[in-house]
């Protein structure tokens, strides 16, 4: 299969690889063809997601997991253990997956239907040497010592505002790692209250980004965050509770 850098309608002037400054190999191209197909698949049998054809596919999923993973794209030989919190259809994991070949990812859900179906993927894809499925919710592996305080790379997509999510990510990132929330509209309001929580979380912001998805697909930021530091045990709290009282309000 030849590989293409226009990967979705021809009619689209946008060009993923070239912002990306990356292109997948002819296997990371075939994995990600083989991956839509499965979600198409699967999604017959169970709401994955609505973002499976075309653009939605290749920009909505492929490009929106991997543009804020840039430098990494370009530091392949690096062996960093991900986890995916929220993890629904699969993404930004199973992108990072494919694009990252020396990467380890842990896919976390709470809801079992989605978590059964990520595991039969991942074996589809021949990932389940280094793709993990968890089905567990976010507060409660925060405090497993197998989770907590081990990761290179905590992300989170589309699961929560930044204060909520940002309660879930830090307790799970090593003296090293990162925190990375993905968010659309981003302001000063905004800011203030990630601020409020990171307080307490004992975390800072290191970075803020932005682009414009292609297909005029909307802006998008990125917030990377490290621990000052250690994240006190308390967090995250119960179950719930950091969705009715966010550490920002």
């Amino acid at each position: 299969m030849a590989i293409s850098k226009q990967v979705w309608s021809k009619d689209s002037s946008a060009k993923a690889w070239d912002v990306l400054e990356w292109l997948p190999s002819e296997m990371q191209m075939q994995q990600m063809h083989r991956l839509q197909e499965l979600l198409q698949h699967w999604n017959t049998q169970i709401n994955l997601t609505r973002l499976i054809e075309k653009e939605d596919y290749w920009v909505g999923q492929i490009f929106d997991s991997l543009w804020p993973f840039k430098p990494e794209l370009h530091q392949t030989n690096k062996n960093l253990n991900f986890i995916d919190i929220g993890s629904g259809c699969g993404f930004p994991g199973f992108a990072i997956a494919i694009a990252l070949p020396k990467v380890k990812v842990t896919l976390v859900d709470s809801a079992s239907k989605k978590t059964n179906v990520l595991a039969k993927i991942v074996k589809e894809l021949g990932l389940d040497n280094r793709v993990f499925i968890c089905n567990e919710r976010a507060e409660v592996i925060g405090h497993d010592k197998s989770f907590r305080g081990v990761f290179d790379i905590a992300m989170a997509r589309a699961v929560a505002p930044p204060p909520i999510v940002a309660e879930y990510l830090v307790p799970l990132i090593n003296k090293d790692g990162e925190a990375l929330l993905f968010t659309g509209q981003w302001n000063g309001s905004d800011a203030a209250k990630l601020e409020k929580a990171l307080n307490k979380l004992k975390a800072k912001v290191i970075t803020t980004q932005s682009n414009m998805l292609p297909c005029n697909r909307g802006i998008r930021h990125q917030i990377r965050l490290k621990a000052r530091e250690k994240c006190p045990e308390i967090y995250p709290r119960k179950v719930g509770v950091p969705k009715k009282n966010p550490l920002g309000s």
